[in-house]
């Protein structure tokens, strides 16, 4: 997929205008998106929410163009706000690093928009360059890395790539008596159903996670986590492939009805630390994050 330019605003979803007969952009996205009303489309134009390639504001009289890139500012009526808050950690020229809590998401999502760390960072450091260097999911509390500067970001970014970067993380889930620690789990994760779902399938192995146990106590064992790979959902999927779920986990290894979030109990996972040279002053950085998950026993 084709990306905009950086210039635009990273909170702005993209399109990228496909074959079509319509004479206006207005007009393709009302057919593209048949489920938002043209008077959304048509208040968004004229509050410069529907911008170009460049980042400038279309008109509502913009003619379509095939391939054009259209960024948009999904809205999410009366948005239920998260009453947690980020903590920022670090702030410099390059880099940003937030303690995130349990039930706020990284990026906008479903119906998230407002309420996510990077829309509040943006308004809170007055900076729209802001860009997630990884991502780890709403109901996961902990460490999340910012570029701050789109000049550095490829070398921020190439950690991730080249995994240069180790990520520890805690949980608590149920005992593993039978298994002999330190376990590696190594397995083939791929996409699932319902589409936000992962789970394990036959193949050669594309995810590795390390596991040592912090503690144990009759009921709940507290877990240290390294994923050597980053797929989605990967230290979930394999706790529960081991027969220990993240405590409080709604998505694995059973999925129940929708049900709003119970801030009373949260996921009993957050990412605990990062450490790695960093690219561009060479000097070793290690981030350790202040939140702390509550023994359940």
């Amino acid at each position: 997929m084709r990306s905009c330019p950086m210039s635009v605003p990273p909170t702005a979803s993209t399109v990228h205008l496909p074959q079509g007969s319509w004479g206006t952009v207005l007009d393709g996205l009302c057919a593209l998106f048949p489920r938002i009303e043209r008077s959304v489309w048509q208040d968004r134009f004229a509050r410069g929410r529907v911008l170009d390639e460049a980042g400038q504001p279309l008109g509502v009289d913009a003619p379509y163009r095939v391939g054009l890139c259209v960024r948009y500012f999904r809205e999410v009526p009366q948005e239920t706000p998260i009453p947690f808050h980020e903590t920022l950690l670090h702030v410099d020229t390059h880099l940003v690093v937030v303690d995130k809590p349990h039930f706020l998401p990284v990026t906008p999502a479903g119906g998230f928009v407002e309420q996510t760390v990077l829309a509040r960072l943006i308004r809170t450091l007055d900076n729209p360059a802001l860009v997630p260097l990884h991502r780890i999911d709403r109901h996961t509390a902990g460490l999340v890395m910012f570029s701050a500067d789109p000049a550095s970001r490829d070398a921020y970014q190439a950690l991730f790539r080249q995994r240069r970067i180790s990520k520890h993380y805690e949980a608590w889930a149920a005992p593993l008596p039978g298994l002999a620690f330190p376990q590696v789990r190594r397995s083939r994760i791929a996409a699932g159903e319902p589409f936000f779902r992962m789970h394990e399938v036959a193949g050669e192995p594309n995810s590795e996670t390390r596991i040592e146990v912090l503690e144990r106590h009759p009921m709940h064992w507290r877990y240290a986590l390294e994923p050597v790979t980053g797929k989605k959902h990967q230290l979930r999927v394999h706790m529960a492939a081991l027969g220990a779920p993240i405590l409080h986990d709604p998505f694995y290894p059973d999925l129940p009805e929708p049900q709003p979030d119970d801030h009373a109990r949260p996921l009993q996972l957050l990412a605990r630390r990062l450490h790695f040279v960093d690219p561009i002053s060479g000097m070793p950085r290690e981030f350790v994050s202040e939140l702390e998950l509550l023994s359940p026993e």
